[in-house]
């Protein structure tokens, strides 16, 4: 459970996430989690403007500690993504840090009367005095889409992405919008596409800054690839056994690529 503005001690100890304009505090040296007390840690970054709880690691507290102020050692602080390669338990707990911190900082004025907000000790909430809005942290859901066509998967390279690497079709949930709705008119819109067969596959958080990505294996039910102008650069139909560079295993994203993939081999198999 999350909880903010704790009166943290000198001798409290546990695991820290130190978070700095939504990236980590993480020297290369560093292979894990930082277990420390409080007292070790202020020498070097100074008392936290916010900190709380995140949850637990190891049967140990988690915290996280936000710091605003400029940094000299900007080779030792990481965004988030950069801690995949350490497991779903970890990532989780680091993009959980920054997504808080982002809300922090975000909701410190009211965005309806432009007063100053102020923290609900209750839950993780901005409640305005004055008007009386109140603010939650923002998660903006995505949908991910992988398209098969039989031993063929459908993948994309963007206009934000080098040559050479492609993934799945990706786009944000719009208002009064269901998932599978999104489902199709991203892939509708983003390559001229129609799909069903809509299987969910999981989710993952995704802190950049504020998403949650969904994900859904469809069946290519017909239409010809035509990539959208300043979206996507380049679509193909790729064979699973000759795919070119993609998203790692630890992203949702690679996952589902390869899920597809065992799918495909296994019904071969079969046949």
């Amino acid at each position: 459970m999350i909880s903010h503005s704790l009166p943290l001690k000198a001798e409290t100890q546990g695991y820290w996430l130190i978070v700095n304009q939504q990236r980590l505090y993480w020297p290369e040296a560093q292979h894990g989690l930082h277990f420390s007390s409080m007292a070790e840690l202020v020498p070097f970054f100074g008392e936290p403007e916010q900190s709380g709880t995140l949850g637990e690691f190891e049967g140990q507290p988690v915290y996280y500690w936000v710091v605003n102020d400029h940094r000299d050692d900007e080779e030792n602080w990481q965004n988030p993504r950069q801690l995949l390669r350490y497991g779903d338990a970890v990532f989780e707990l680091a993009a959980r840090a920054v997504q808080v911190a982002l809300f922090m900082q975000t909701h410190r004025f009211c965005g309806q009367c432009g007063s100053a907000m102020h923290l609900v000790s209750w839950e993780l909430a901005a409640l305005c005095h004055r008007c009386g809005h109140r603010c939650y942290p923002r998660i903006a859901p995505c949908v991910l889409v992988a398209v098969v066509k039989g031993e063929q998967l459908l993948l994309a390279r963007s206009s934000r992405h080098k040559a050479g690497f492609f993934s799945i079709l990706a786009g944000f949930v719009e208002s009064a919008e269901t998932l599978e709705q999104a489902a199709l008119r991203e892939v509708k819109e983003e390559v001229g596409l129609d799909i069903d067969q809509l299987e969910y596959v999981g989710s993952q958080p995704w802190p950049f800054p504020h998403s949650l990505m969904t994900g859904f294996i469809a069946r290519y039910a017909g239409g010809e690839i035509r990539c959208q102008p300043n979206e996507i650069e380049e679509a193909h139909w790729f064979d699973v056994t000759k795919l070119p560079e993609v998203p790692p295993a630890q992203t949702l994203s690679g996952q589902m690529i390869e899920r597809v993939k065992q799918r495909i081999a296994g019904n071969k198999k079969a046949t």
